[in-house]
C-alpha cells in the first residue's frame, strides 16, 4: 500500500488532490493471473456519522467466498457527488489492512475514469493500494452514450468531452446496464470482460452483491 497522505476536509484540497494523482493512473493491463477479486461497498451508520466500509475477496473464476472484513470509522468529509473516495475510501483502506488475501483485481461499487476529473473511487483506491482496479457503477455521473444492446454482454462507449471514460454494460439481457470505468492498471476491454465473469445471473457482480450484504446497516 502507498503512503497516504493526510485526507483533506475541504473540497478545494480534494479537488488539488485528484488533478495532481490522475495522470498516475495507467489505463493498460498490468497484472499477472487473476486468482482472487475482491469487491468493495460502503454504508453509513448513526446518521452518517460513522462510515462502514466491507471488503470481500472470492476466489477466481469460481466465485466463492474466501475473506471478508469491516472497519467503522468517524465520517470525516462531507456527501458531495464527485469526491466520494474523500468521504469513504480512509475506512475501505482499514478495512483492507484486515485481509489475509492480497486481491488480484478490486471492483469497486463506484466509478474510475468515468468521472468529472477522471479520478473516481476505483482509481483512487488502485493507486492507493498499487491493484487493478475497476468502477462499476449503478448510475452514470459524466458522460453520454448511445442506446445499449438488450442482449447480456452489449455495451456501448461512455464519452464525455471527445473521451472515452467507460462502457454501458448490459451484464443481464433486458435489465439495466451498469457503469464500467477503469480504475488502476487495467484496459477497458479487460475491465469489461472481467465485470462479465464476475457476473453470475443478476446484475451486479457477485463481489458487489457480497460486499453490500456485508455493508448494509443492520
Amino acid at each position: 500500500m502507498r503512503r497516504i497522505q493526510m485526507w483533506p476536509t475541504h473540497i478545494a484540497e480534494a479537488r488539488a488532490i485528484q488533478e495532481s494523482l490522475r495522470g498516475k493512473i495507467v489505463a493498460r493491463d498490468r497484472f499477472a493471473k487473476i486468482r482472487t477479486v475482491a469487491g468493495i461497498d460502503v454504508g453509513f451508520e448513526k446518521r452518517g456519522t460513522i462510515t462502514r466500509a466491507a471488503v470481500v475477496v472470492l476466489d477466481f473464476p469460481g466465485l466463492t467466498l474466501r475473506e471478508q472484513a469491516i472497519a467503522r470509522l468517524p465520517t470525516r468529509f462531507p456527501y458531495v457527488p464527485g469526491f466520494l473516495s474523500f468521504r469513504e475510501a480512509p475506512a475501505v483502506l482499514a478495512a483492507m489492512k484486515k485481509l489475509h488475501t492480497r486481491p488480484d483485481l478490486i471492483l469497486c461499487d463506484g466509478q474510475g475514469l468515468a468521472h468529472p476529473r477522471r479520478f473516481g473511487l476505483a482509481c483512487h483506491l488502485g493507486l492507493l493500494l498499487d491493484i487493478s482496479s475497476i468502477g462499476v457503477a449503478k448510475s452514470r455521473l459524466t458522460g453520454t452514450h448511445g442506446d445499449v444492446p438488450e442482449q447480456k454482454g452489449g455495451w456501448v462507449a461512455l464519452e464525455d468531452k471527445g473521451e472515452v471514460v467507460g462502457a454501458v454494460l448490459r451484464t443481464r439481457t433486458g435489465v439495466k446496464p451498469v457503469y464500467v470505468s477503469i480504475g488502476h492498471r487495467i484496459s477497458l476491454a479487460t475491465a469489461i470482460d472481467y465485470v462479465l465473469r464476475c457476473t453470475t445471473c443478476y446484475r451486479l457482480p457477485e463481489t458487489t452483491r457480497h460486499a453490500h450484504r456485508l455493508a448494509s446497516v443492520d
